[in-house]
């Protein structure tokens, strides 16, 4: 009679533990390379939303600095070399149709009545020598770190200003060829991030 030995049964089973192990031990090293990659990518999402946002403030602290170099250029305080060109109580005459693009009528728009405003047809973008836009500190004087190393501006903020007749004007004269007729100043102005493209656009009217 022939009796079967369990060593044989016994060395299969320790074999094929030892494969279900090693299955085990790839599928956790698998969920962890998932789990690790995905926490990568989250981070980095989360870095690039964060710069997107400073770049974004970047431009947008740019465009509140040229509204504000814009009525320094306007009514003070400080110097500015075409003060005289904004006054309150009767039109303006250094004002240009679609906006000058040179000497003191440099970013200076006459009010459009009929279709788009100055404002949405110019391009802050352009800073060449017959830009319809006027750049920071133009004509105040004033500078602005632009272009340089760190994390700057690409380029000085720009703005253009439409005289406008002023809307709360209720006293008793017919503005008899708009000669009498008060005017409050819309200023449009544009700032850039650290690239060209990342624009902000801020817009303020000024009565004197």
């Amino acid at each position: 009679m022939t009796t079967n030995s369990p060593a044989g049964s016994a060395k299969d089973g320790k074999k094929f533990q030892r494969g279900a192990s090693l299955i085990m031990v790839m599928i956790v090293l698998t969920i962890v390379s998932l789990l690790g990659t995905a926490a990568i990518q989250v981070s980095m999402m989360s870095e690039r939303g964060a710069r997107n946002d400073r770049d974004m403030q970047l431009a947008w602290q740019s465009a509140e600095a040229a509204l504000m170099d814009a009525e320094n250029d306007m009514f003070g305080p400080g110097a500015s070399s075409r003060r005289d060109l904004f006054p309150s109580d009767k039109k303006p005459t250094a004002f240009v149709v679609g906006c000058g693009t040179t000497g003191t009528s440099r970013g200076l728009c006459e009010m459009v009545t009929t279709g788009k405003p100055s404002w949405l047809i110019v391009d802050f973008s352009d800073n060449g020598t017959s830009a319809p836009t006027a750049a920071y500190g133009a004509y105040t004087g004033r500078s602005f770190a632009a272009g340089g190393a760190g994390v700057q501006p690409a380029k000085a903020p720009r703005y253009v200003i439409e005289a406008v007749k002023d809307p709360g004007d209720t006293t008793a004269y017919t503005c008899e060829k708009e000669k009498n007729c008060k005017y409050v100043y819309r200023i449009t102005a544009m700032g850039f991030g650290p690239r060209d493209d990342i624009q902000a656009v801020l817009q303020m009217t000024y009565r004197n």
